[in-house]
């Protein structure tokens, strides 16, 4: 069963657009934008192959042979996580962290129908880390990656609602998913779902908006807030879930407020002591909301919220040894280009990006300019010493001819 609008096409590679219309809806990004974004679920059949993205053999290579620690893993059974130490021990010889996974515990449980929930993959996957990067590049929130591998006929967790979007990518095996309006609406990311417990129960009794089973290549987007629960047809199923933390206008308030607030440190009437007494005059609160007010309107928040956007994200993986090769062998003919994901601004003579800032000379002005739109250049075009200065500092990263 699924409301009108939510289960649309098939999706189709097309030239030159982007992760959400070739690998997750099939929907341009104007169209999801339009139509679907932060409104309503989003079921994609054959959305496409993800076997590219992850499998039963990363799976097992994660847990078996990586020396993965929490909180990159997390157990669920019967709606609960269970407790770390009943799937961690120290490693041996050589690596004795007492919080490495156990293998043959998480071999156990899972055979005792306990779901395991691989976090973060974005770090430690990286098929699923350039696609998560792409989409938080195409969407411009910061997006993260779990996956979720179940036990058939089990659930890991009971009816609930996430604090932020998701799309849920169904790899291996089939899974059966539950999904309701929400309880609260957009919300917030210290307004749990656990916050509306009794709610989310009752709600999860009725009507499903969407009951349908999520079969290899499917994929669903839900907005924040939607309750759902999944559980396992007849065999092992994994999905991955890729989250949104989106902004929001409340985060954007936070912004702003965080500026006003700066600027009235610099108010010497506002630093100064009330007078004595429990109460005080009246006037106290109107006079520090007047220069609030104030301080709101002359308040310039966009450097916090650029600052606050590139310290949520990571930027594109670099190579310590290619990097080396890179600044060692640096002559008029090698290729360079800016490291993706970088959040690269320039602010007059200052590049602010996620691994620092630079000052630069105006006569390199020109040649970081045309660096941004990230093509690839020669040292030779942009000017060695520059280039050189770019690459030690990870700004800059070697590109192919």
């Amino acid at each position: 069963m699924s409301t009108p609008g939510t289960e649309l096409r098939d999706a189709g590679a097309t030239a030159g657009a982007g992760v959400l219309e070739t690998r997750l809806t099939g929907l341009s990004q104007q169209e999801f934008a339009r139509d679907v974004w932060a409104r309503a679920p989003l079921l994609t059949r054959r959305a496409g192959d993800f076997s590219d993205l992850f499998s039963a053999d990363a799976v097992d290579e994660l847990i078996s042979r990586r020396g993965l620690r929490t909180p990159f893993l997390r157990v669920a059974k019967d709606g609960s996580t269970l407790p770390e130490s009943s799937f961690t021990a120290p490693a041996g010889v050589g690596a004795t962290i007492s919080d490495q996974l156990d293998d043959t515990a998480l071999w156990r449980g899972f055979a005792d129908g306990a779901t395991l929930v691989l976090q973060a993959l974005h770090r430690t996957w990286g098929p699923v880390g350039d696609l998560s990067a792409g989409l938080s590049t195409e969407l411009g929130h910061p997006v993260q990656a779990n996956a979720y591998v179940t036990p058939p006929q089990n659930r890991g967790f009971d009816a609930h609602y996430d604090v932020h979007d998701v799309f849920v990518l169904q790899i291996e095996g089939t899974k059966r998913w539950l999904v309701h309006p929400p309880v609260h609406p957009d919300p917030l990311r210290d307004q749990p779902w656990t916050d509306h417990r009794f709610a989310v129960a009752e709600a999860a009794k009725g009507t499903p908006s969407i009951d349908t089973v999520l079969e290899p290549g499917d994929a669903l987007y839900l907005p924040r807030g939607w309750l759902h629960t999944a559980r396992a047809q007849g065999e092992v199923s994994i999905h991955l879930t890729l989250g949104i933390h989106s902004w929001t206008r409340y985060a954007l308030a936070e912004q702003l407020a965080q500026s006003a607030l700066a600027l009235l440190r610099d108010d010497p009437r506002m630093r100064s002591t009330l007078p004595l007494g429990v109460d005080g005059p009246a006037g106290e609160i109107d006079l520090v909301r007047e220069r609030l007010v104030a301080a709101v309107a002359e308040a310039d928040s966009a450097p916090l919220f650029h600052r606050t956007r590139r310290g949520q994200g990571r930027p594109a993986p670099l190579g310590p040894l290619a990097q080396f090769r890179a600044v060692d062998g640096l002559g008029p003919e090698s290729p360079v280009r800016l490291r993706e994901a970088l959040e690269a601004r320039l602010e007059g003579p200052r590049l602010t990006t996620r691994v620092g800032r630079l000052d630069f000379q105006e006569n390199d002005l020109p040649s970081v300019s045309r660096l941004l739109d990230g093509a690839v250049r020669t040292a030779g075009d942009l000017g060695v010493e520059l280039v050189e200065r770019m690459l030690r500092a990870g700004v800059l990263v070697p590109a192919e001819r």
